[in-house]
């Protein structure tokens, strides 16, 4: 039997936050993941010379423990983070931040759209999103629509309800914004471009157990299992759970002029 992990707080709760961090931390597999994925915001972020490195939605994760350099944020008051504020409405400067990393981050954002206009705003030019997120892959649908908590729904509206930071959401949200309406992104952002969308994690995180399990494989064998994700990588567009969405502020004129 695989040990389950009860939170006794509220999902909106910051107690359960923590709780979900102290999971985390205590999951050699699962952590592990994380800071794979941290690897990439980090590589992904030093390319970009000036501006200050933001982590948006911080309280769950440990990217200042990798990345000293980062200011971390969050919605909720939450002890281990540097700001308290909402992604919608940032306090920051017109072309302060170099990047915005956001891990599961997105698809709770109420309106993703004032998001996207406060990143178009803070951002100095050549500074990127890059957010992972839930994929919406053939796999993902069928797990994420069966298995878990959160909905998700690729046909539905560019907004949900607020009051709620992390009960509310839709995981295809990312799907909405990046890839449904792409023309209407092209259109309503015309500083910011679509660098590129990778879709992977077929099987890591499932293994992992997440937040709720404990992992289906011990530590020692995490390594194969990730040559085997690779080797899975050309059906990542089918298989992948998760994916990393790499959104860039255009350099100049021109590049806006001619959008992509």
């Amino acid at each position: 039997m695989f040990k389950k992990y009860k939170i006794e707080f509220d999902l909106d709760d910051p107690r359960a936050t923590i709780a979900h961090r102290d999971i985390i931390l205590s999951k050699p597999f699962l952590k592990r993941i994380y800071f794979d994925w941290y690897k990439i915001f980090i590589s992904k972020s030093k390319e970009i010379k000036n501006g200050k490195y933001l982590e948006i939605g911080s309280g769950g994760g440990f990217l200042k423990e990798v990345f000293p350099e980062v200011i971390t944020s969050d919605i909720l008051q939450l002890p281990n983070v540097d700001m308290v504020f909402s992604a919608e409405q940032m306090p920051f400067k017109n072309e302060e931040l170099g990047s915005i990393m956001m891990l599961n981050v997105f698809h709770h954002i109420p309106k993703p759209y004032l998001f996207l206009k406060e990143a178009e705003r803070t951002l100095v030019k050549g500074g990127k999103i890059i957010m992972i997120e839930p994929a919406n892959t053939a796999l993902a649908r069928f797990i994420y629509k069966r298995f878990h908590h959160e909905p998700f729904d690729e046909n539905g509206a560019r907004e949900i309800q607020p009051g709620n930071p992390l009960s509310n959401s839709n995981q295809a949200l990312p799907h909405i914004y990046f890839e449904r309406d792409l023309e209407l992104f092209k259109k309503e952002y015309p500083k910011l471009k679509i660098n590129k969308i990778t879709y992977h994690t077929p099987f890591m995180y499932v293994l992992s157990g997440g937040v709720s399990r404990s992992a289906m494989l011990p530590y020692f064998l995490y390594g194969f299992a990730k040559f085997f994700e690779i080797l899975l990588s050309p059906f990542a567009k089918q298989l992948g759970l998760f994916c990393t969405v790499e959104v860039e502020k255009k350099s100049n004129s021109t590049e806006i002029l001619n959008q992509v």
